[in-house]
């Protein structure tokens, strides 16, 4: 028997039994739609987490405090504070490093931003004019911060596009008046700030939506604001973003921040952290690789459970057929042929499935595309890697399950299979 005679044989044989080939199919249909849809999600996370850090800027560099050990416990990154605005003063000039295009030095908090009856709690961003270069944002209205901002700690404000459109959803937030707060403790404080920009849409990531945050001067955040000050009694920063002025010198930068900042903090062992854009690139994709996996084994334990259904329906259909094996050994069929033929029924069966599912899986992956989660759209990318897996995987199944009931139905002695009732 050629496998063309067996295919055909194998689709008369489902075609007789179509609800039971139907629902044999569902299984795979689940599992391999299950498989591409998960998949597809993992896989577009890992995109846009990818498209977000490479929008933050070209040839980056960050650079933040290390971390302190107390009584031999060592704490997270950033608990040292050591980094200070001299310190980026000091990178930035060319003298000291020659690989260095511009720098932008930033501290973070925590406040609620308040505009008539509308309030919202959000991150804010003290920096200085560079920033809007060394990141790539820009402002959509109005303008970014300035130097003579910076200079005089003016209670200016750029407002993300989200907390824009949360403050002032009917008006032009510019030159309009907001108050900031801040908490520490059991004290607060709140100051009128007036609006001078609202920044372009950005999107956001795990890492943060960059529309959910405004940003003030570096000064008016340490000096007005929140105390940011070191051990030494100087104004710290939590970050100092560099870009480099080549990508091929980014070793070469590495290396001449960190002999400078040595030198500055006077220590053998470095108390900061120099971690590139490919640095943050490898690990998000680390965390998104690994949650695709995830995804994809939970989603393919259904894949299995669907294996399992067309052994079963396969050794139903062997038991049935038993008088119709035992008349075609009678009349000449060899084991082989037998084999070959409930083998092949199995394998059309979950490619049939696998296809199907293939259809149902990118159907669905579509569907989550359009999606939002806390008001950011779920992005979806289906990979052909995935189309081709899941149909090698269908395939594979056919044949591993099918492969029991095709050799018990080859091994039945013709003589008791043709008195079989």
């Amino acid at each position: 028997m050629t496998i063309t005679q067996a295919m055909q044989v194998a689709l008369r044989a489902l075609a007789a039994n179509k609800l039971r080939s139907a629902l044999t199919m569902l299984g795979i249909v689940i599992g391999v739609g299950a498989v591409i849809a998960m998949m597809s999600v993992g896989q577009g996370a890992q995109s846009q987490v990818t498209q977000s850090i490479r929008s933050m800027g070209t040839n980056l560099l960050f650079v933040r405090p290390g971390s302190t050990q107390q009584g031999g416990v060592r704490g997270g990154q950033g608990s040292a504070q050591t980094l200070t605005l001299e310190d980026a003063e000091a990178l930035a000039s060319p003298a000291n490093a020659p690989s260095v295009s511009l720098v932008a030095p930033e501290s973070n908090a925590f406040v609620q931003v308040i505009a008539g009856g509308a309030n919202v709690n959000t991150r804010v961003t003290g920096t200085t004019p560079e920033y809007q270069d060394v990141r790539n944002i820009r402002a959509a209205a109005g303008e970014f911060i300035s130097r003579q901002h910076v200079d005089r700690a003016s209670l200016v404000v750029v407002l993300g596009a989200n907390v824009a459109e949360q403050l002032f959803a009917s008006g032009d937030p510019i030159d309009q008046s907001v108050r900031v707060a801040t908490f520490s403790g059991n004290q607060s404080r709140a100051l009128t700030f007036r609006v001078v920009g609202v920044m372009e849409r950005k999107g956001g990531t795990g890492f943060g939506n960059q529309d959910d945050q405004i940003y003030v001067p570096l000064t008016t955040l340490q000096r007005r604001l929140i105390s940011q000050r070191s051990v030494v009694g100087r104004q710290r920063v939590q970050t100092i973003n560099v870009q480099v002025a080549d990508e091929q010198l980014m070793p070469q930068a590495v290396q001449e921040i960190g002999e400078l900042l040595r030198q500055r903090h006077r220590v053998a062992q470095d108390d900061f952290t120099i971690l590139s854009q490919e640095d943050m690139l490898a690990t998000a994709n680390q965390v998104t690789g690994i949650m695709t996996i995830l995804l994809g084994s939970i989603a393919g334990i259904s894949l299995v459970v669907g294996g399992i259904g067309i052994m079963n329906i396969m050794l139903v259909s062997v038991t049935e057929r038993t008088r119709e094996i035992g008349i075609r050994k009678a009349v000449g069929a060899k084991r082989r042929d037998i084999l070959l033929q409930f083998l092949v029924e199995a394998v059309v069966v979950s490619l049939a499935g696998g296809v199907l599912g293939l259809l149902l899986g990118v159907a669905g992956a579509n569907v989550i595309g359009t999606l939002e989660l806390n008001g950011q759209r779920l992005a979806t990318v289906v990979p052909l890697e995935a189309v081709l897996l899941a149909c090698a995987v269908s395939a594979a199944i056919g044949i591993f399950f099918g492969l029991y009931p095709a050799t018990r139905a080859a091994r039945l002695n013709p003589i008791e299979a043709l008195r079989y009732e």
